[in-house]
């Protein structure tokens, strides 16, 4: 386990973090993180450097927020849509967070790793645990606060919960925080740039990584 060094890239950089997607395997990276860590922010900044991460829109019971589109944040569906799924086996992972269950499909990540893209999963430890055990190879994040004291504040900043819902979700992120020990990787967002930086040089190690890369050496 260990904080990655801060990259020097002035900007999200492409280049830095791509390797043609036809010499290499698709990677699985999993990104976890207590609400209010910035976790969201980071994924849609990551996705939004680079073509070559997709991300697996997770399945959800609860309801969705002002900001959430049915599809593209979440599939927000029935209980009873979730226990068919979960019958047929069509989830990689599912678990219960915040009174509300949520799931990965299965078939969706699998077939954009056999094209040799990069498919980025935002779960909660629960899930991820999950994964991991499934897909060993996967690549592990773990989004931490500075402090609680920031946590929480950036909690209420949100207005999107309650004080109650607050106290909940501050509960649960310590728990939450004891599992980072399990990642490969425990990411600290005291700022969002270098936190950005820090993600983009851990996404460009890994695949170079040679049990996913295999480069072509020509002869000239």
């Amino acid at each position: 386990m260990k904080q990655p060094p801060a990259c020097d890239a002035k900007k999200p950089d492409v280049d830095l973090c791509q390797q043609p997607s036809h010499t290499r395997k698709g990677m699985l990276i999993i990104v976890s993180g207590p609400s209010g860590t910035g976790k969201g922010t980071l994924c849609e900044r990551l996705l939004a450097s680079d073509p070559h991460i997709v991300f697996s829109v997770s399945a959800t019971t609860r309801a969705p927020r002002d900001n959430e589109k049915d599809g593209v944040h979440y599939s927000f569906i029935t209980e009873k849509e979730f226990d068919q799924l979960l019958q047929t086996g069509n989830f990689l992972e599912h678990a219960t967070v915040h009174d509300h269950r949520y799931g990965t499909p299965r078939p969706p990540v699998e077939a954009a790793l056999e094209k040799g893209l990069d498919v980025l999963l935002d779960v909660d430890s629960q899930g991820a645990m999950s994964v991991m055990k499934q897909m060993p190879h996967c690549v592990s994040i773990f989004i931490m606060p500075p402090s609680f004291d920031s946590l929480r504040l950036r909690l209420r900043t949100r207005n999107t919960d309650d004080a109650d819902e607050i106290a909940k979700r501050l509960r649960n992120a310590r728990a939450e925080i004891a599992r980072y020990v399990h990642y490969d990787y425990a990411l600290i967002n005291d700022d969002l740039e270098s936190a950005f930086k820090r993600l983009l040089c851990i996404i460009a190690a890994e695949r170079m990584r040679t049990l996913r890369y295999h480069p072509d050496i020509p002869e000239q």
